[in-house]
């Protein structure tokens, strides 16, 4: 016994799956549209944190780095040029603006961060908040 489909609900449900794609965002030609970006790694040294971020083709003028209790923020511009007069045969290199937040599992200490960004890698040195460093008590 063979069922038969009515085209119409076929036709339906493409459009329903052509909808779901054009909304999804995958398609987006911006640098946040493809996931998480800027790519950051993140480790504990001691009782303080380093956070790695790869931003190749992002100027230092265009980068902002915030920190507020836990959270870090970073955010800017990639831009990429093109000679005059060229006909871009494949772009797969994105631009655009990207704002990515990382949630750290301790408060830092604004005061003491330190950055530094070279060849298109910044790296962040995260010292602890004094609240949340352990404190020694001396048992009488």
């Amino acid at each position: 016994m063979a069922l038969l489909m009515d085209p119409f609900d076929a036709l339906t449900s493409f459009q329903q799956a052509l909808d779901a794609y054009r909304t999804s965002g995958w398609l987006d030609s911006s640098v946040s549209g493809g996931g998480a970006y800027p790519p950051v790694n993140v480790f504990r040294k001691g009782d303080d944190f380093i956070l790695i971020a790869e931003l190749a083709g992002v100027k230092k003028s265009d980068l902002d780095v915030q920190v507020k209790g836990r959270t870090i923020r970073l955010t800017g511009a990639k831009t990429v040029s093109y000679p005059d007069k060229s006909a871009l045969h494949r772009r797969e290199r994105l631009a655009g603006k990207f704002d990515r937040a990382v949630t750290m599992p301790v408060d830092i200490n604004p005061d003491g961060v330190k950055a530094e960004y070279r060849d298109g890698v910044l790296a962040l040195f995260l010292p602890r908040a004094e609240s949340e460093k352990p404190k020694s008590i001396k048992v009488a």
